[in-house]
């Protein structure tokens, strides 16, 4: 059960079938609601690097890097995808990715496809954009935010959206777990290792966000929004 936590793809049977059922609807929902709002964040600009961000993901996620003794962690990408791309698109591309990856790859359980989208794709999307947003509008208060003030907003935003994932989990958990570890037991590992795979996700999403930002700052979702906003 430890990989498992550690991963966030949950496994077949981690919680009941009623819970599965539950958080099942709840993405379907969240996944129609962002596919029709995500046509506001898309043109054709946008497309290509909405496809390229999930290739990207579903690439660096399957690569995992260890945190301690027998535990390991990977990408989340929620607030990757966010900064990149938008709330929305981001959620569509994390969703994509996970429902290739447990049809195809079997990584993450079939039955538990709800939950992990709950978790990645929209508790730990939306707590890590909605940090993005609140750090970038406070720098801007001083004046232009250069890429490293980028870098370091979006290591932040990743780090706070990986622990909300995990706690989503412990959520579910505490909902319907079928498994016999007690809650607290639960929520202590779950807290201390994804503070530490924070650290990793928000490496590589500084980097990357930092990579594009000097590239085609452009292309970057959070700092159209904000000329958007000046302009108006």
């Amino acid at each position: 059960m430890v990989n498992h936590y550690v991963a966030m793809h949950m496994s077949d049977g981690i919680v009941n079938a009623p819970t599965s059922l539950i958080f099942g609807v709840l993405a379907a929902l969240a996944v129609a609601f962002c596919a029709a709002k995500a046509r506001n964040e898309l043109d054709e600009r946008t497309v290509p690097l909405a496809g390229l961000v999930a290739a990207f993901i579903f690439a660096v996620q399957m690569v995992n890097f260890p945190i301690l003794p027998g535990v390991s962690g990977h990408l989340l990408g929620g607030a990757l995808a966010a900064i990149l791309v938008g709330p929305y698109t981001g959620a569509l591309c994390i969703a994509i990715v996970l429902v290739v990856q447990s049809l195809l790859f079997a990584d993450g359980g079939v039955t538990a496809l709800g939950t992990n989208i709950v978790n990645m794709a929209v508790i730990g999307l939306a707590a890590g954009y909605a940090t993005a947003v609140l750090l970038y509008a406070v720098a801007r208060r001083r004046g232009d935010v250069p890429v490293a003030g980028l870098g370091t907003i979006a290591f932040i935003a990743a780090l706070i959206g990986t622990v909300c994932a995990a706690m989503g989990f412990v959520l579910e958990y505490a909902i319907g777990g079928a498994a016999p570890t007690s809650i607290g037991a639960v929520t202590g590992y779950m807290l201390g290792t994804h503070a530490l795979i924070g650290i990793g996700e928000g490496l590589i999403t500084a980097i990357t966000v930092m990579a594009v930002a000097r590239a085609r700052p452009d292309l970057v979702y959070l700092l159209r929004r904000s000329r958007q906003e000046v302009a108006v």
